[in-house]
């Protein structure tokens, strides 16, 4: 699923801007040009991240801050024309978590994006694996008893697919070549070809996927390898 930016801020060339940069990079956005707005689209959808800039019409963004904090702990950055120290220690103390003077590269705002998203990634995987059911949509993973399940109907799989599938699933987003899955799955000291790799994740998207061809879960990484995409 695609990371779900909020970007506030009431210059419609700065937004432009930076929706076209983010989405670029695979992530969906939301646009809102005053306080108000923010809030009630803050209020109605999940976000995982919220670009804020503190000068906006209708309400501030320390108060858009401050209300979202009562109801969501997204991470917010701050983006201001505002850079005194005072003014940053008032945007901490409101809630956010980082803060961006204008005028920015853009490139910064994405690599600070890029910080807060892969930790929410980090956190979501080990909780997953600490309650030992990992749920994606319809996709229920429960690691302990070794079961799957996928629209709420139960998947059979062999213990090299689970094997396979549980590797992945735990690490999401990180690719392993078919090397590394030979290795980890059935042991440094089996001989066989690389290539029952790939014929046991065909086997498993076949299981799995709507379209094995067009995969959701297991994808491949051109030259790489596989990863599970979370």
């Amino acid at each position: 699923m695609a990371e779900r930016i909020l970007i506030v801020d009431d210059e419609k060339a700065i937004v432009k801007g930076l929706k076209y940069s983010i989405e670029q990079d695979g992530m969906e956005t939301d646009a809102a040009y005053d306080g108000e707005e923010a809030l009630e689209l803050a209020r109605s959808n999940r976000y995982d991240l919220v670009l804020l800039d503190l000068m906006l019409p209708k309400i501030d963004g320390m108060e858009v801050c401050r209300q979202i904090r009562e109801f969501s702990d997204v991470p917010i950055i701050f983006l201001t024309a505002k850079g005194n120290d005072m003014d940053k220690i008032m945007g901490f103390e409101s809630g956010a978590d980082d803060y961006i003077v204008k005028p920015f590269n853009v490139l910064e705002v994405k690599a600070r994006i890029k910080v807060f998203v892969r930790r929410a990634r980090k956190k979501m995987a080990e909780a997953a694996v600490s309650s030992k059911v990992i749920e994606n949509g319809e996709f229920r993973f429960d690691i302990e008893n070794r079961r799957l399940f996928i629209n709420n109907r139960e998947i059979n799989l062999t213990t090299k697919e689970f094997d396979i599938l549980e590797l992945l699933v735990t690490h999401p987003g990180k690719v392993y070549s078919r090397d590394n899955l030979k290795e980890l799955v059935w042991g440094s000291e089996y001989n066989g070809d690389a290539r029952t790799v790939d014929v046991h994740v065909r086997r498993l998207r076949e299981k799995i996927e709507e379209t094995p061809g067009a995969p959701k879960y297991v994808q491949t990484k051109w030259g790489s390898g596989y990863f599970y995409k979370g």
